[in-house]
């Protein structure tokens, strides 16, 4: 009979769709074949399940298989947060699995106040945030410690269709403030302008805020979405809506609308041009140590920062 051993080592969390379908997806390795199997679980009515499984299956003498290369590096890491940050530490997480097959990374979402809060308090080693930590939360968890792995530039979207090619930051904040409610206030057509924005807590939101508003608070009414992923889908089906995401989620879908006449791109972040921009963090509860420094060194190292640009943010 044939040897065959699987062991279940990535799991990852990922937005599908919208704020009611989610997707869990256990990366399986059959070590005699060296085979690579992806198994997807669609979970409706947005029920978040994570399943850490380690198990051996085993059809005969389970002594004969090789498990690879034992590099001393062991142990699961947790991780949770930024939806921003994710897709980096979801390309990581696989190549640094790669690298070390005894190791166990999970990864969610939760959005930067998951992430610090979390890393605060323990629950997890990595939190994700895609702004800065408040003072507040460095009172309430004063052994933070926040690592820059990436920079990002928020983009301001409306639907393709949209005339509107350029706002200033005053117009950009007088929409989201309710100030201005037509598009025929900045030089469009006579119609209602629809937004869309991140939900409280989002680390998106949060500096967006902090960078736009000037502490007035955003226009009630305003629709408010659960991810990057949600806020672009509703913006491409909604030719009046405007909304705004990180840089790496743009796609022909929408269109990103330049702001004081400067496009949102990888160089204008950099040489400070963009305004709205800011870096991405990992947090842990004291200096990283052990697997999840690890973990912040290979995406600070070449090829972390290869997979951040590979998923579209600014390297550091």
């Amino acid at each position: 009979m044939r040897n065959l051993k699987e062991y279940i080592v990535y799991v990852a969390y990922r937005n599908y769709k919208d704020s009611f379908d989610n997707v869990f997806i256990l990366r399986i390795f059959t070590d005699k074949y060296l085979q690579k199997r992806w198994y997807i679980v669609k979970v409706r009515y947005g029920i978040m399940l994570i399943c850490i499984l380690v198990a051996s299956l085993v059809s005969g003498c389970i002594s004969g298989g090789d498990n690879g290369s034992d590099d001393g590096l062991s142990g699961t890491l947790a991780i949770a947060g930024s939806t921003t940050v994710q897709p980096i530490a979801s390309g990581a997480a696989e190549a640094f699995m790669d690298l070390h097959p005894n190791v166990i990374v999970t990864i969610q979402g939760g959005g930067s106040g998951t992430g610090v809060t979390q890393a605060g308090q323990g629950v997890v080693d990595i939190g994700n945030a895609s702004r800065d930590v408040k003072a507040s939360e460095y009172e309430a968890y004063p052994d933070l410690v926040a690592t820059a792995v990436a920079a990002d530039g928020i983009a301001v979207i409306v639907h393709p269709s949209n005339a509107i090619g350029t706002l200033t930051m005053e117009q950009v904040k007088g929409i989201f403030t309710g100030e201005i409610t037509n598009w025929s206030q900045v030089g469009g057509a006579d119609r209602t302008i629809v937004l869309v924005i991140r939900e409280d807590g989002s680390g998106t939101r949060g500096t967006f805020e902090e960078l736009v508003h000037d502490k007035i608070a955003p226009a009630s009414g305003s629709l408010q979405k659960s991810s990057n992923g949600a806020v672009k889908t509703t913006v491409a089906q909604t030719p009046d809506a405007i909304g705004y995401m990180g840089l790496g989620y743009i796609d022909e879908g929408v269109k990103a609308l330049r702001v004081n006449n400067i496009i949102v791109s990888e160089a204008t972040i950099l040489n400070g041009s963009y305004p709205i921009s800011r870096n991405l963090y990992m947090l842990t509860n004291g200096a990283p140590s052990g697997l999840a420094k690890e973990f912040i060194d290979f995406i600070l190292s070449d090829a972390g920062q290869d997979i951040v640009a590979e998923e579209g943010f600014i390297r550091l």
